[in-house]
């Protein structure tokens, strides 16, 4: 479990992106649970940033309190979008062009990279690599990382472009692409679910620039 929030916790998100600001006893009636439920996974879910309480003042009566999704829950509940991914993909394929198809994919790797910047900082690549994990982890794509050899290991347990990887595996470089300009630091595959290992791992062989080029699959 990460993000200390549970799989009930994300139906709240839903709802509230669908339905907008809310009470606890809407909440209460559109998900059939009690009361007292609804607030511990709303105590939750503010602990984390997901959601903001406005306090209502009516003219009568006692005053209540209305929830809402912030920015970070906004993207949280609205990350799935598996069509929109792979139709994007498939027009990336169509281009000819293997310069013209690596550098659009290097340039999407760096937009992704500065979106997630200010949660993957550090004074050394260790520090970097924790953060990168809890960034995965607050996605539900746990990654372990191993510093007990020569160099730092990752091993990502839970791919995240299944419907993409399946059927194309240059989206495996883009992915290495994305680790190295988080991290600042030249990453390999070493091993591939799709070559039959148990998970995606990659290494962190060394530093790089920003103007290098990963290798297209």
């Amino acid at each position: 479990m990460s993000s200390g929030i549970m799989d009930s916790d994300v139906t709240i998100l839903d709802v509230l992106r669908k339905q907008g600001m809310l009470t606890v006893a809407q909440l209460s009636d559109v998900l059939s649970v009690t009361g007292t439920a609804v607030r511990q996974r709303l105590r939750r879910l503010l602990n984390e940033g997901y959601i903001e309480r406005t306090s209502v003042r009516p003219e009568r009566g006692r005053p209540f309190h209305r929830y809402a999704l912030t920015s970070k829950g906004r993207r949280r509940s609205g990350q799935n979008f598996a069509d929109l991914a792979i139709a994007l993909w498939e027009e990336i394929r169509l281009i000819k062009d293997v310069e013209v198809r690596r550098g659009l994919m290097q340039r999407i790797s760096r937009r992704m990279a500065g979106m997630y910047a200010h949660q993957v900082q550090g004074q050394d690549v260790g520090e970097r690599l924790d953060a990168l994990t809890k960034l995965f982890a607050d996605r539900r794509l746990p990654i372990l990382v191993d510093i007990t050899g020569d160099l730092p290991v990752l091993s990502v347990e839970a791919c995240p472009y299944p419907e993409i990887a399946d059927y194309d595996r240059s989206v495996c470089s883009m992915e290495k692409m994305l680790f190295s300009e988080i991290l600042g630091e030249t990453v390999r595959l070493a091993e591939c679910r799709l070559d039959g290992a148990c998970n995606c791992t990659l290494e962190v062989t060394s530093s790089t620039s920003s103007d290098s080029q990963l290798p297209i699959i």
